[in-house]
């Protein structure tokens, strides 16, 4: 199960969606606001549905090794999730009147990454017994 490269970058994929909650994306003075505020995933609700779905997504999609059609499934609905979360980020970033992105707004930036990068290892994998299979 975490033998296989696909498992790692999903779990990274989990930590990373995880630690969004926590980390900035974007730090600045909202509109109206007099003091500065950050912009995490803990910001707004969907914000918050977006990262745990693509979290707790990316986390069951690796213990279903078995079933790599399943696995495969669920890590694109985890990258359109996370891909869906940065638009939000960035249609949020409209509500601040001054500011920059964090440094820690790699984070969010790193999870669709780590996501295809394990969707294309569960790919090869299908590949491979497909091929296996034809060999019998």
């Amino acid at each position: 199960m975490i033998q296989r490269i696909q498992s790692i970058w999903l779990l990274l994929a989990a930590i990373a969606s995880l630690l969004t909650f926590k980390f900035s994306f974007y730090f600045g003075q909202r509109v109206g606001g007099l003091i500065n505020e950050d912009l995490t995933a803990a910001s707004g609700l969907l914000l918050i549905v977006l990262a745990a779905a693509t979290g707790i997504g990316s986390f069951i999609a690796i213990f279903l090794y078995k079933d790599r059609k399943t696995q495969l499934r669920i890590a694109v609905i985890a990258l359109l999730l996370s891909v869906l979360s940065l638009i939000v980020y960035f249609t949020q970033i409209k509500n601040f009147t001054s500011g920059q992105l964090s440094f820690t707004a790699i984070i969010a930036f790193l999870v669709p990454i780590f996501l295809v990068l394990a969707a294309k290892g569960i790919w090869k994998d299908q590949r491979l017994i497909k091929s296996l299979d034809r060999l019998r």
